[in-house]
């Protein structure tokens, strides 16, 4: 797991998700909101966030975390592994509302109220045909990439956790020289 895509419905905590992965793999993160968006609310121009993102993309290690449907194929044909947060509409639009007013390192301002043609999307999204179905119909697609599937935040946390013991095993066991195998 070197180049790591995650996806999801907005609100699923594609974000929360990928720090904390990053967090654990040592691995970049890298927020498409950051690499599409001005802290003016105004969109980078297509052509420099295609730019920002075959930046990212060249690199030898990263995570990206974002939906960008216009990029998605993109990252995907470069990624080896793909976490999708697959969760009921009703957490996304929790997660939503959740953040509502909270600084967030992902994007370059603070959403203060809520939008509504946004939470319409994330309402549509297990249906509509840049949501979910067309993940979907991806995964078929680039069935060789490692796909990872959390239908919870439950299951998510319990990775992380599980993925973070085994970081400290290994950590531990190159840490302690005694624990080392003897070559004679």
């Amino acid at each position: 797991m070197q180049k790591v895509i995650v996806i999801g419905c907005p609100g699923s905590g594609k974000s929360t998700f990928a720090r904390a992965l990053g967090e654990i793999t040592g691995l970049p993160v890298y927020h498409l909101d950051l690499l599409g968006w001005n802290a003016d609310k105004t969109t980078v121009p297509k052509e420099e966030f295609r730019r920002r993102l075959r930046e990212v993309l060249q690199k030898d290690a990263w995570i990206i975390d974002g939906n960008y449907n216009s990029t998605m194929e993109l990252r995907l044909q470069h990624c080896d592994t793909v976490f999708f947060l697959d969760y009921p509409i009703a957490v996304c639009i929790e997660g939503v509302r959740s953040r509502m007013g909270q600084p967030r390192e992902d994007m370059p301002w603070v959403e203060t109220e809520e939008d509504p043609a946004f939470l319409q999307f994330v309402t549509e999204f297990a249906t509509s045909e840049k949501g979910r179905p067309k993940i979907l119909a991806l995964r078929k697609t680039y069935a060789e990439k490692e796909w990872i599937t959390f239908h919870s935040r439950a299951e998510a946390d319990n990775y992380l956790q599980t993925l973070r013991g085994e970081t400290l095993k290994i950590l531990n066991f190159f840490a302690n020289p005694l624990d080392k195998p003897q070559l004679l």
